[in-house]
């Protein structure tokens, strides 16, 4: 892989450039519970420093784009900062979180290493610059509805703010109704840009609204996908994860089952290895 990426740093914890670790993202898609963040974070931190992997813990204090109003969205902005605290001091490891809002960024980075635009809101300049702002470590996914050269446009956006501590991450692309697709030559693309760049290998696979009042999803081609990613070039994954996805609370047709997370990784790990030394 090029070795002209800007190194981004999420506490204790570099990535990208050659030499860092293969990087995982992982958690549950939102803060159900603070016993829940904690089986996770602890499982999930037990096999990446077996692996070698850094680890950044994500959840979701709100999942503003549901796509039924019944469906949870979380516990609010002070709980699930409150709970993100608490992993962040329990396990020593980074957290991630999104943000919907300009006015909750500052707010969420008082608590958490690393700020994420969600990939609908990959083109809102207020949201991108309040983030900027931080002097946190931004992740922004590109849009569902972008090129990935499109994504040129909100790194110059976050640049020219001050914000060089930046994560690209793709999550695929919109193929037709309820469907998505991962174009892989948009990582290598989004990479030239100049900052590491992460596969989303859960959201990747959603049906967004497929199954009518929530998402669909195919988590049976989570471990292929990741291995392409890997075989491609990447600095990271992002995974969602959950002891049983399909009693989560949101994205349960796409989280990843916990006990299966250490395979899907080695596999990775392995091509990614062979990918770096190439």
């Amino acid at each position: 892989m090029a070795s002209n990426i800007s190194v981004a740093h999420a506490g204790a914890i570099s990535i990208g450039a050659p030499g860092n670790p293969l990087l995982l993202i992982a958690g549950p898609c939102v803060i159900e519970s603070h016993e829940l963040c904690r089986t996770v974070a602890r499982e999930v931190q037990q096999v990446t420093s077996e692996l070698g992997i850094s680890f950044v813990f994500k959840a979701s204090f709100d999942k503003a784009n549901r796509t039924s109003s019944r469906s949870f969205r979380g516990n609010g902005i002070e709980q699930g900062l409150e709970i993100l605290h608490a992993i962040k001091d329990e396990f020593k490891v980074p957290v991630l979180t999104d943000v919907h809002e300009s006015w909750q960024c500052s707010r969420a980075a008082e608590v958490v290493d690393i700020l994420q635009i969600p990939a609908f809101l990959s083109r809102q300049t207020d949201l991108l610059l309040a983030a900027a702002a931080t002097n946190r470590c931004v992740n922004i996914k590109k849009g569902q509805f972008l090129a990935p050269w499109d994504m040129k446009n909100a790194v110059e956006k976050m640049t020219e703010a001050g914000c060089n501590n930046l994560l690209l991450t793709e999550r695929g692309v919109s193929f037709g109704y309820n469907t998505l697709i991962v174009d892989m030559t948009s990582l290598p693309q989004m990479r030239q840009f100049g900052h590491p760049v992460i596969f989303d290998g859960t959201h990747s696979l959603q049906l967004p609204g497929g199954a009518g009042t929530s998402s669909g999803g195919r988590r049976e081609f989570i471990p292929h996908l990741t291995r392409a990613a890997a075989a491609v070039g990447i600095d990271g994954l992002f995974l969602e994860v959950h002891p049983e996805p399909e009693k989560g609370l949101s994205d349960a047709a796409t989280m990843l089952p916990l006990g299966e997370l250490r395979a899907v990784l080695q596999s990775a790990l392995a091509i990614h290895n062979i990918a770096q030394s190439s």
